[in-house]
C-alpha cells in the first residue's frame, strides 16, 4: 500500500502574558425587553464587577435583547458605525473609563443585510480590538418535551472563522453558547496558543442541566486552559427558559467558581501558574507532544502553517 506524505503544522507556544493572575468578573444578566434598560442594567453589573477587583469581565450571550429570534433584528446594531450602537458605545465607554478588558457577549449585529450573532472585544483603552460572529448556529430537530421549538438559521447568519484576541490576559479564544458543542473549536483554540476560552451563553433548561457544565469541564480538560462562561438569568424576558449557572473551570476541569440562575456578578481568581508555569499539569500530562499529527490534523491551522 502506498505511503500518502503528510505536511504537518507546529502548534503556537504557549506565551507568558502581561499578567498571569486576575479577577475575571462574569455578569449573569436580568435581560428585559427595553434595550436602554439592558444597557444600564450591563453598565451597572460591569461597574460592580471591577469594584470587586474584576480586570477582565465576560457578559452573557444576546444581553441586550430578548433571547427571542424574532426580536434579533429590531434591537440589532452596526458595528462599523459604534457612535450609533448604544450597546457598543456603552461597552467602548466604560471599558475606558474602568480601564478593563470586557468580552462582550453578544448581541445582534446587521451587516451588509445579514444578522450575526457577534461578540465583541474591547480593550481598556476603548477601542474594539476583536469581534467574533457565532459559527454554530443552535436549531433544534424535534422539541425536547417541555421545549419551545427554536430555530436560529431563520434569522442568523452563520459566522465563517474561528476568533482569538491577544490581550494583557494573555490569548483569549471567543465561542458562543452552542460553539461550545464543538471540541474542534476549542482544539483549535488551544492549537493556536489560547490560555483561556470564553464563552457566553444561553443554554436552556433541558440542555442546560444535561450539557452545560460537563461542556464546559470537558472543553477545559480536554485542552488544559481555563473555560469561563456567562449566561443570562433564568429570569430574563423571553419564552426560550434559560438554564443560567455561570462558571469559570480550571485547565484539570475542577470548578473555581460558579452562580445559580439568577443575577449576579461573579468574581473568579484566575491563576496561569495552573497550565503551565509550576509542576503543572501541561508538565506531568505533556498532551501536546503526545498528540498524532502524522495521523490527523487541523485543515485551517496546516493551511496557514504553509502559508505563512
Amino acid at each position: 500500500m502506498a505511503t500518502v506524505a503528510v505536511q504537518s503544522f507546529v502548534s503556537a507556544p504557549l506565551q507568558i502574558p502581561n499578567v498571569t493572575q486576575f479577577k475575571i468578573g462574569i455578569c449573569q444578566l436580568i435581560v428585559t425587553t427595553e434595550k436602554s434598560a439592558n444597557i444600564f442594567n450591563a453598565r451597572s453589573l460591569i461597574q460592580t464587577a471591577a469594584e470587586q477587583g474584576a480586570t477582565l469581565i465576560l457578559l452573557p450571550e444576546m444581553w441586550n435583547c430578548p433571547y427571542s429570534t424574532d426580536l434579533f433584528a429590531k434591537f440589532a446594531e452596526e458595528f462599523s458605525d459604534i457612535d450609533s450602537a448604544p450597546s457598543l458605545l456603552m461597552l467602548s465607554e466604560v471599558a475606558s473609563s474602568l480601564g478593563v478588558t470586557i468580552i462582550g457577549g453578544s448581541i445582534p449585529e446587521k451587516d451588509a443585510g445579514q444578522l450575526y450573532n457577534s461578540c465583541p472585544v474591547f480593550g481598556p483603552n476603548g477601542e474594539l480590538k476583536a469581534k467574533h460572529r457565532k459559527i454554530h448556529l443552535f436549531d433544534m430537530g424535534k422539541p425536547l418535551p417541555g421545549e419551545v421549538q427554536f430555530k436560529e438559521s431563520v434569522n442568523i447568519s452563520a459566522g465563517e472563522k474561528p476568533t482569538v484576541v491577544d490581550t494583557d490576559f494573555g490569548r483569549i479564544g471567543i465561542g458562543i453558547c452552542h460553539d461550545i458543542r464543538f471540541p474542534e473549536l476549542a482544539m483549535s483554540y488551544s492549537a493556536r496558543g489560547a490560555h483561556l476560552i470564553c464563552y457566553p451563553g444561553a443554554f436552556n433548561m433541558s440542555t442546560g442541566a444535561t450539557l452545560w457544565e460537563l461542556e464546559q469541564r470537558t472543553r477545559a480538560v480536554d485542552n488544559q486552559l481555563y473555560v469561563a462562561s456567562c449566561s443570562l438569568s433564568r429570569d430574563s424576558a423571553s419564552s426560550y427558559m434559560i438554564w443560567g449557572h455561570s462558571t469559570v473551570v480550571g485547565p484539570m476541569g475542577k470548578i473555581i467558581a460558579t452562580t445559580g440562575h439568577e443575577e449576579a456578578a461573579l468574581i473568579a481568581e484566575i491563576d496561569y501558574a495552573a497550565i503551565q508555569w509550576t509542576s503543572s499539569c501541561r508538565e506531568s500530562l505533556p498532551l501536546e507532544s503526545q498528540k498524532r499529527n502524522d495521523i490527523y490534523q487541523f485543515v485551517d491551522l496546516l493551511r496557514e502553517s504553509l502559508n505563512s
